[in-house]
């Protein structure tokens, strides 16, 4: 028997047996309620009644001479009354009216005039000023025909002169015991199904943690001696592999449908625009006008290539889980890098790059990655800042952490868009040119801060404009 089926049935048969336990009180509870029910409304039935032989009584002598044709009339209707689904068409109360000694003096059924019933349980507690009720079969030895009995005490100056007993049968509300019951079957065996499916998918999500901790096991039995630092790293590497392999599993179809979306979302409108060009141009028009939709055209398709190609690469850094080469890296010289090649950039419309002096910090990290955040900070900042504009870059070192300050002198962040800054495909229309960029730069910087322990953030400056941060763990040797 494999790994999974042995999950499988051990959690089914946990399952039935839990179920089986609660379906069995429920269904055993149904009837009790039904006739406590059923008991309530025969109480105060029972005190109308008796009430209705008081207010008719004298000198202590029990007047029932009204109830006859009353009952009479009443059995002999036929109707139809449908109760949830059950179709009722008669009357089954019963009423039986005794006296001080048990004596009966009237029965709605006409058959036990003159019995004594002062050894009835509902009668003999009902006479001695208790509440009395009981339940009897019509038929000894076949509880279906059981009747419910609830008696009332008949009262005459202040004294019992007598006693009113009301009965139903079982059978009258049995119908709606068994429906209750069929539902509460129904209601367990689609649960029972549910879970069955569940377990199966929980099984197959089982068995890759089951093989790790055999894999282990095996890897433990192999070992010639003891070491409880090595067993217990390996332990959570393997722990933390499961571990992010089920998360993966669980969030991949969510994030790549997230992806699409976003992604068919930014592509219709360039789309939108090269066909609408692509249509124009077949029919004619002046030179001028051709060669305008046909560099609408061009720039659409950069833009689509554009919003592919950092996808891909946001989408490759996404899914790594640490960096794959680590180095010291020495921030003062990578600013001064990333500064002068903004530079040249920024020479059209006259922005200058500037950097505070201060002294170096050195991370561990990966220089490439490293190099790209700073460069997507200062292109960002670069893209909101005005004609003949100053960008400076400096290093504020902390007790633990470095932090690279890319300020501007724009118009800073909107509030409505102070906490989407960092989310994929949100981009802002820059001032200059009213166009919005890819909207993965910061996204990409965010993903680059968590590779390293860092984090990144973008706020505006006291004094206008926006400060966009990277910090970073600084180096064990870092100086």
């Amino acid at each position: 028997m494999t790994k999974r089926t042995r999950i499988f049935i051990g959690i089914l048969l946990a399952y039935a047996l839990g179920v089986g336990v609660l379906m069995y009180r429920l269904l055993g509870d149904i009837d009790p309620r039904y006739r406590e029910s059923a008991e309530e409304s025969l109480v105060e039935a029972a005190y109308l009644i008796a009430s209705s032989v008081e207010s008719s009584s004298r000198d202590g002598v029990l007047q029932t001479d009204s109830l006859g044709p009353l009952f009479q009339n009443l059995y002999a209707q036929r109707f139809k009354a449908d109760i949830f689904g059950f179709e009722k068409t008669r009357v089954e109360l019963r009423v039986t009216v005794v006296d001080r000694s048990g004596r009966v003096v009237f029965d709605s059924r006409g058959k036990s005039v003159g019995e004594d019933f002062s050894q009835k349980r509902d009668v003999a507690r009902t006479l001695r000023g208790e509440y009395g009720a009981r339940t009897t079969p019509d038929v000894e030895d076949q509880p279906s025909t059981s009747v419910m009995y609830v008696a009332a005490p008949i009262r005459i100056r202040n004294e019992i002169a007598g006693a009113v007993s009301v009965g139903k049968p079982v059978q009258a509300f049995g119908q709606f015991v068994d429906a209750a019951r069929r539902k509460t079957m129904l209601v367990g065996a689609t649960s029972v199904v549910a879970v069955l499916l569940l377990v199966v998918i929980v099984s197959m999500w089982l068995v890759r943690p089951f093989g790790v901790i055999a894999d282990y096991v095996a890897y433990v039995r192999a070992q010639r001696s003891f070491s409880l630092p090595r067993l217990g790293r390996r332990a959570l590497g393997a722990i933390g592999a499961a571990y992010d392999e089920m998360r993966d599993a669980l969030a991949g179809r969510n994030y790549v449908a997230d992806y699409v979306q976003t992604l068919t979302h930014e592509v219709k409108s360039p789309l939108s625009a090269i066909r609408g060009a692509a249509e124009l141009l077949q029919e004619p028009m002046p030179d001028a006008d051709r060669a305008r939709f046909t560099g609408n055209i061009v720039r659409e398709t950069q833009r689509i290539q554009e919003l592919v190609d950092r996808m891909m690469e946001l989408t490759a850094l996404e899914s790594r889980r640490k960096l794959e080469s680590i180095a010291p890296v020495g921030l003062r010289t990578l600013v001064d890098e990333v500064a002068a090649s903004a530079e040249v950039s920024g020479t059209a419309r006259g922005i200058r790059i500037e950097v505070e002096p201060g002294p170096d910090a050195i991370v561990d990290g990966d220089v490439f990655l490293l190099r790209r955040a700073i460069t997507n900070l200062v292109d960002n900042a670069r893209d909101f800042s005005p004609q003949n504009g100053t960008i400076t870059l400096s290093l504020k070192r902390h007790r633990r952490t470095v932090d690279v300050v890319v300020r501007d002198h724009g118009p800073g962040i909107p509030d409505y868009a102070e906490d989407k800054v960092f989310e994929k495909f949100y981009s802002l229309a820059r001032p200059h040119s009213k166009k919005r960029s890819t909207g993965l730069g910061l996204a990409f910087v965010k993903e680059i801060a968590e590779l390293h322990q860092g984090r990144a953030s973008l706020a505006n400056a006291a004094d206008g404009g926006a400060l966009a941060t990277l910090s970073l763990p600084l180096a064990d040797n870092g100086s």
